[in-house]
């Protein structure tokens, strides 16, 4: 984990931006073996991902197509998609997809293989998930899981220092990952809410009665 403190904070390569520095900060551990990485739009540009996949690690994630490296003419502006529809453009072994489902998808990979452009619909009219798309909801899903259930039940208050929120943040990812390993162990299902709720009581129990 690394904190995200902002543009200018703790940068080390100032020719580097802060995600970019953030993920190759993080990915230092994992250089040469071949990992796959997916990540979402907030960290997803192109330069990054030339610049891990030298290391060997090679990535896919949500894009924002406004940023640099980009091609235009997958822009919004120069595209009318309609339901299905598929626009892909390559340079080498990176690929950009403009899938169009209830709204705009637009992913950027180095690991699958480019698809076919087209309009694709099943035959209830739904458009067809694209395999990128699969796979990039299944790995990145139980991210998005963690942190829905994480925020299900903060114990994070209101609170002007961001130290405090990151303290209980980082409270609440603990319980979590607790409940998950309890699951994860068979036996009776209990749920999150059920699970917290144990578990505050057993630390009060525990902790007994002060003098």
């Amino acid at each position: 984990m690394n904190v995200f403190l902002g543009k200018d904070r703790q940068r080390e390569a100032q020719y580097l931006t802060a995600p970019h520095n953030t993920v190759a900060n993080l990915t230092r551990a994992v250089e040469g073996f071949g990992h796959k990485l997916y990540m979402d739009n907030f960290f997803s540009f192109r330069d990054l991902y030339d610049d891990l996949a030298q290391k060997k690690i090679f990535c896919c994630g949500t894009v924002r197509l406004h940023r640099n490296g980009m091609p235009k003419n997958l822009k919004p502006k120069t595209l009318r998609l309609t339901l299905g529809d598929i626009r892909v453009r390559t340079r080498g072994d990176m690929t950009a997809v403009v899938w169009k489902d209830k709204r705009d998808v637009c992913l950027l990979t180095n690991i699958h293989d480019p698809p076919r452009e087209g309009n694709y619909r099943d035959k209830h009219g739904n458009a067809i998930k694209l395999a990128i798309v699969v796979d990039y909801n299944r790995h990145m899903g139980h991210v998005d899981n963690a942190d829905r259930m994480a925020n299900s039940y903060t114990a994070s208050c209101r609170t002007r220092k961001w130290t405090e929120k990151l303290f209980f943040h980082l409270l609440d990812l603990a319980i979590v990952n607790s409940y998950i390993l309890l699951s994860s162990c068979g036996g009776k299902k209990i749920s999150h809410r059920d699970f917290r709720l144990t578990l505050i009581r057993e630390m009060l129990a525990r902790s007994g009665h002060e003098p």
